[in-house]
């Protein structure tokens, strides 16, 4: 029997490859037959470059089309306010508006149409029927609800499996857990930290989260899913299977991992993805870190046609034990190209560092980067290294510096001063953790 018989929104992710590509082509060229007539902006880019819809005779043929940034996408906000340009739906349509959090300038909305609702709760509950989730479980959704688009469409995703839903949100961290524990909440879901955060405060005042009923934790809105120590670090807290999901504000969701734990599966029937070099913006094959470009292939309010996420992923397109047939993202996100570190010439990035700290004992897992005058040239500014704040608990050896930066040194071959600072002492975050500041 299929494992997927149970399921009637799984037929997709089991179709062959060739299938899945004949769909992606037919869907792509109606998308953009559509946005043609009904986005301004979009109409003008493929005006730009004089390609029809019905030119496409293959998918790599969408990559006449530039990018899309975020920066196109303000501009396309700036020359329509409040809406934009790149609105593909009457506002009688809109039913939903979500924004960006505002950390780089204005919030920015994307709007949502009722189907664009449907097929967003019909991918989360895919993403929950893949980890796992029943009907019967109990799911408290622990990502935030204000403003922040991830737990509106966890909580209708759990909800269409039929699971019970408690709309926790990322505050009250005492009433999170007491609820967790008197309500035998089975499943949650929210951001590694807020995780990680609650488990700890339930630690130390006698109340374990290990000894609860949840088993499965998906976490998504920042590094750590795929992160192997930081994976492994709820996984032991919660005693409970850690699954990363993957989305934006502007694809909900993206990605997400099954049971086997290998990376998160693409929804190739919702967005085409490329994954390109950063610099040459070429496909890159299968096992090659890249960017990763999104297309959407059925969104009606706010469509993107070749999004630059910025993250930097690597794709294999190979069949999961699971049976899905959808590409994976093997280890997540592995960075963003924007927020990427250049050592003396070594890219890094923070997942990478964290790896490396949350797998180390005497430690809370807590860090931050800093880059400061202390490790940049004084004449070209490069980075000659970074700065590491680690939380050290009580029984660390007098050489935990000194072995973490050995360790650091010889798995990333960049140098980092270790400085040691006590459990408790850096900023926790109950929403993204933000791990490099700027001195």
């Amino acid at each position: 029997m299929s494992p997927f018989s149970e399921s009637f929104w799984s037929e997709r992710e089991i179709w062959s490859r060739d299938r899945l590509a004949d769909f992606q082509l037919r869907a792509l060229r109606t998308q953009l037959d559509r946005v043609a007539r009904t986005s301004g902006f979009y109409r003008d880019r493929l005006a730009e470059v004089g390609l029809e819809p019905g030119d496409l005779t293959d998918l790599e043929d969408l990559a006449a089309l530039p990018v899309t940034t975020k920066a196109d996408y303000v501009a396309a906000l700036e020359r329509r306010p409040p809406w934009g340009d790149a609105l593909s739906v009457e506002l009688d349509d809109v039913v939903r508006v979500h924004y960006s959090s505002g950390t780089t300038g204005a919030p920015t909305p994307v709007c949502w149409t009722a189907d664009d609702l449907d097929r967003w709760a019909d991918l989360y509950a895919r993403c929950a029927y893949a980890q796992g989730v029943r009907a019967g479980d109990v799911y408290q959704c622990l990502f935030s609800f204000a403003w922040f688009v991830g737990g509106l469409g966890a909580v209708a995703g759990y909800q269409r499996i039929g699971a019970t839903c408690i709309p926790g949100g990322s505050a009250d961290t005492e009433r999170q857990i007491d609820t967790i524990l008197r309500y035998r909440v089975t499943a949650v879901g929210g951001t590694p930290s807020f995780l990680t955060h609650l488990a700890e405060t339930a630690r130390n005042t006698g109340r374990p989260l290990d000894a609860g009923r949840v088993r499965r934790a998906m976490v998504g809105g920042e590094p750590g899913g795929c992160v192997p120590a930081a994976r492994a670090l709820i996984e032991r807290l919660w005693n409970a299977k850690c699954y990363d999901g993957y989305g934006s504000l502007e694809f909900q969701p993206i990605a997400w991992e099954c049971t086997e734990q290998a990376g998160g599966h693409l929804a190739e029937d919702f967005c085409l993805a490329e994954v390109v070099d950063p610099e040459t913006r070429r496909p890159v094959p299968d096992g090659t870190p890249g960017v990763l470009v999104l297309t959407h292939l059925d969104k009606q309010a706010s469509p993107l046609i070749r999004w630059w996420t910025g993250d930097v992923v690597v794709r294999d397109s190979g069949r999961c034990r699971c049976g899905r047939t959808h590409a994976r993202l093997p280890g997540g996100v592995r960075g963003r190209a924007d927020d990427m570190l250049v050592v003396r010439g070594v890219n890094l990035f923070p997942s990478a560092v964290e790896n490396i700290v949350r797998r180390q004992p005497h430690t809370t897992g807590e860090y931050l980067i800093v880059l400061d005058d202390d490790v940049r040239d004084p004449v070209s500014g490069f980075l000659t290294g970074v700065k590491l704040r680690v939380e050290t608990l009580p029984d660390a050896p007098a050489d935990f510096a000194d072995a973490l930066h050995r360790s650091i040194r010889a798995e990333l071959t960049v140098r980092a001063d270790v400085e040691r600072v006590p459990a408790g002492s850096l900023p926790r975050s109950t929403h993204k953790a933000h791990r490099v500041v700027r001195e």
